[in-house]
């Protein structure tokens, strides 16, 4: 569940980001589209890097050694 909510977090912040960038920066059809399509890129990027690190979590590959002696 919280996979699903942190993805359409993701999705929410990218929509606002691009809507953002579009009123603010309006400068005409290419630049726009250019700064649309970094805006996706960068969202996507930073969605990638927070899903593997959190399926990673999921099944470690190294299973911690508990020490007996404390």
């Amino acid at each position: 569940m919280a996979f699903l909510v942190t993805s359409l977090i993701f999705a929410v912040v990218g929509i606002i980001a691009s809507v953002f960038t579009r009123i603010c920066f309006n400068q005409g059809p290419s630049t726009n589209l250019l700064h649309f399509t970094l805006v996706i890129t960068a969202t996507v990027c930073c969605w990638l890097m927070w899903a593997i690190v959190y399926i990673a979590q999921m099944k470690p590959l190294i299973v911690p050694i508990l020490s007996e002696v404390e």
